[in-house]
């Protein structure tokens, strides 16, 4: 999903992106050709794409593309991981 596909036509919009009651931020940088490998998270979490483009996957057989603000909400104790396709700057909530 991506961020502007969540807001409506107005000069301005707050939407939430998830019911995860959030206790880090957390600010990442994969590289073209990185690898976050894989893990699993025990809360749920949501990784933005801010710039770049990476590809997650996971245990489940998802497989998402994410560029400039895409985000993705993450399973806990779903075992996934992310490979950098560009140069990418993420961020983790969680």
């Amino acid at each position: 999903m991506n961020l502007i596909d969540i807001h409506e036509n107005k000069s301005v919009s707050a939407k939430q992106l998830s019911t995860a009651i959030t206790s880090k931020v957390i600010a990442l940088q994969i590289l073209a050709n990185g690898l976050l490998k894989e893990h699993i998270t025990n809360t749920p979490a949501v990784l933005i794409c801010v710039k770049g483009e990476v590809i997650y996957e996971d245990e489940r057989g998802n497989k998402i593309n994410l560029t400039s603000g895409d985000f993705k909400e993450i399973e806990p104790l779903v075992k996934h991981w992310v490979k950098g396709i560009r140069d990418s700057q993420l961020i983790l909530i969680k």
